[in-house]
């Protein structure tokens, strides 16, 4: 009968962990987590008052 903890059942497993690992590392760094300074962003609003009408004549 075949050792349970044989050397490709090994490697199954460290594959499988660094799959893993990879993923999770790889939704952390493109949510945004690991960013040390969020980014400000400076919207440039101008606002001004509509025209009075003409008195009326």
């Amino acid at each position: 009968m075949a050792e349970e903890n044989g050397t490709g059942s090994n490697a199954v497993w460290a594959i499988a962990f660094v799959i893993i690992v990879a993923i999770i590392g790889a939704v952390v760094y493109y949510s945004g987590i690991l960013k040390t300074k969020p980014g400000k962003t400076e919207v440039d609003i101008n606002v001004t008052a509509p025209a009075a009408p003409a008195p009326a004549r």
